[in-house]
């Protein structure tokens, strides 16, 4: 899954690289620890004007049918096997797609007594985008218009396989076109694959990324796991093989 993850590139650079007309005004600020719920920057493009741009999406897909806003804490992620055929996306998914910039996201290890923060982002420390959808959905209440936004998370690849079964899409800047409907979109699945584990890297960090609250640039120093951390993992391991043993005893 993704559930948390870092842009802090300026919304300038970002129209400049993703070939949008640069806003007049900063419309989000950037952040180290993006999570669920809060708003952040996605790309779109607009088939009428033909041209893409910047908008800013609240992280949770509300469908358009949905009677309140509730079911965003579900739809955070959506999954490349079902994304086109499960009713909270399968519109959007036809209709809908956008493109969500990244600078770093964060994953966690279990580990025997915990988690293990980790930060994954590319080599060469360029911004990335993953694969998302977007909805607009109207308050029934208020009659106001709520736009959000999914990532579509699928298989890691063999870097982020280390510490966790799935990882978000990321798509190549030669699938962005596609993606957004700009040109023809063909079998736009086959697009929803693992990015190649080759041009990323990863690295521990520290638990403050754990809550969102702690949003500042040391959330992405490098931190080294002890030995000693290792050595407790494995104390813990043969106790509770002990444990078991004296419980068939």
């Amino acid at each position: 899954m993704c559930g948390r993850y870092r842009r802090t590139t300026s919304e300038e650079e970002l129209a400049r690289r993703y070939h949008i007309p640069i806003p007049r005004q900063r419309d989000l600020p950037i952040s180290w620890n993006i999570a669920p719920s809060q708003d952040v920057l996605a790309v779109r493009y607009n088939n009428e004007t033909k041209q893409r741009s910047l908008a800013a999406l609240r992280w949770g897909l509300i469908p358009y049918w949905a009677k309140d806003p509730k079911i965003a804490y579900k739809t955070i992620n959506s999954r490349v096997e079902t994304v086109d055929t499960a009713p909270s996306y399968r519109q959007a998914f036809k209709k809908r797609r956008c493109l969500i910039p990244v600078d770093t996201f964060y994953e966690w290890k279990k580990v025997v007594g915990g988690k293990i923060p980790y930060a994954i982002g590319m080599k060469d420390d360029a911004p990335f985008v993953f694969a998302g959808l977007w909805e607009g959905w109207k308050d029934p209440a208020t009659a106001e218009w709520l736009h959000t936004c999914t990532i579509i998370t699928g298989e890691p690849n063999e870097l982020v396989a280390q510490i966790h079964t799935r990882m978000p899409v990321i798509l190549p800047e030669e699938d962005h076109a596609r993606w957004l409907g700009e040109t023809e979109g063909g079998d736009l699945k086959a697009l929803l694959k693992p990015f190649p584990a080759n041009q990323m890297r990863i690295w521990t960090i520290s638990s403050r990324v754990n809550s969102p609250e702690n949003n500042d640039p040391d959330i992405v120093t490098p931190i080294h796991i002890s030995d000693s951390l290792l050595s407790l993992s494995r104390l813990l391991v043969v106790g509770q093989i002990l444990m078991c043993v004296h419980g068939l005893n």
